[in-house]
């Protein structure tokens, strides 16, 4: 199955499936000399593993990592660096009933029309669950940006018509929604816990913002940073929008408007405003990385709906099962990990350009 690897200087490979044993990644091209544990990756493991709270899927898993290759007495040796994550609480017998039907909003189908055969047990390959991979090696290039004080900021802006409003970062972790607005934070929980309470499921936007990027990362044309950011987030199943800066809203605006007029910070080049989302010409410019995540209804619902089996005859279906009512705070770590991905390769790759 091609389309399992990302990177392509910090390139990583993920493997296993949602009901199988075991998942994992493989990463090649981590610099050496880099001090890791497997603490340092079950940080963020922890916030996005299931059953965290009541408005995720109770799913009982613990997502501990474990490190087989790529480290020598806490420092990794520049060998591929290999991590696999155990699945404890699997319950295949919740798929008896849909192993023959297209579910809405799933790829059932889409995985026979290419494969002629699919993992009907959560999806296989195309189960959420493969993205603790992402998470995990998305752990490492954190600690590589750390190293030039690269900062990665996401949250929860809004879940169905409520939006947060007065932001501020450090309420991030402290509701479980993963919103930057305490006030708003009980009221997106409400709407979750009542959708799941009428068999259905809400869709989302997060907003991510990268500080301190240095400027320069990116390539022309087809490698821009913004196309390669896009593509690395996309890569979420859930993820059916991007806008950068401005997004859609710039094309409300004039050019004399949303432009950023160049101005000195600190003696350094930088803009009066940043409508551009930290990128130009799809090269980073320093200023802070702004991005738009919209995230589609969670397609797991227990509501009766009408489809088709593999024998093309229309049938109903619910789905059973533990699933995620709103995905937003779940995917808050995995929108963080490939955002650290992909600029821990630019930034190797610009260091390859530049000697």
């Amino acid at each position: 199955m091609a389309g399992n690897s990302f990177g392509q200087i910090f390139k990583i490979t993920t493997f296993g499936e949602s009901h199988g044993p075991a998942i994992g990644v493989v990463i090649d091209g981590v610099p050496p000399k880099l001090p890791l544990s497997e603490a340092d990756l079950q940080k963020d493991l922890d916030r996005r593993r299931p059953g965290q709270s009541t408005i995720t899927t109770q799913r009982k898993e613990s997502d501990r990592a474990e490190i087989l290759s790529g480290v020598f007495e806490g420092k990794t040796t520049g060998a591929p660096l290999a991590i696999l994550i155990r699945n404890e609480d699997q319950r295949s017998k919740d798929y008896e009933n849909i192993k023959d039907v297209f579910r809405p909003g799933h790829a059932d189908f889409s995985y026979m029309a290419k494969y002629g055969i699919r993992d009907y047990r959560g999806g296989g390959r195309s189960s959420g669950r493969e993205t603790a991979c992402r998470v995990a090696a998305g752990a490492v290039a954190k600690k590589i940006l750390a190293r030039h004080k690269v900062e990665i900021i996401v949250y929860t802006l809004a879940v169905g018509d409520t939006y947060a409003k007065n932001i501020d970062y450090r309420t991030i972790e402290n509701n479980a929604v993963r919103t930057a607005d305490a006030k708003v934070a009980p009221v997106m929980i409400s709407k979750i816990e009542k959708a799941r309470k009428n068999g259905d499921s809400l869709g989302s936007i997060l907003q991510c913002v990268v500080k301190n990027c240095p400027p320069g990362l990116g390539d022309p044309c087809f490698d821009k940073l913004n196309a390669r950011l896009a593509q690395a987030l996309m890569s979420i199943a859930t993820v059916k929008g991007i806008e950068f800066g401005e997004g859609f809203g710039a094309s409300q605006l004039t050019g004399s408007v949303n432009n950023d007029r160049f101005i000195l910070k600190d003696k350094k080049v930088g803009t009066a405003t940043n409508h551009s989302g930290g990128i130009m010409g799809g090269i980073s410019t320093g200023e802070d990385i702004i991005i738009r995540m919209a995230l589609k209804p969670p397609s797991s619902i227990s509501k009766l709906q009408k489809t088709l089996n593999e024998k093309h005859r229309q049938v109903e279906v619910q789905v059973k099962g533990r699933h995620d009512p709103c995905l937003a705070p779940r995917v808050v770590p995995v929108a963080e990990a490939m955002i650290a991905l992909t600029l821990v390769d630019c930034l190797l790759l610009q260091k390859a350009t530049n000697l």
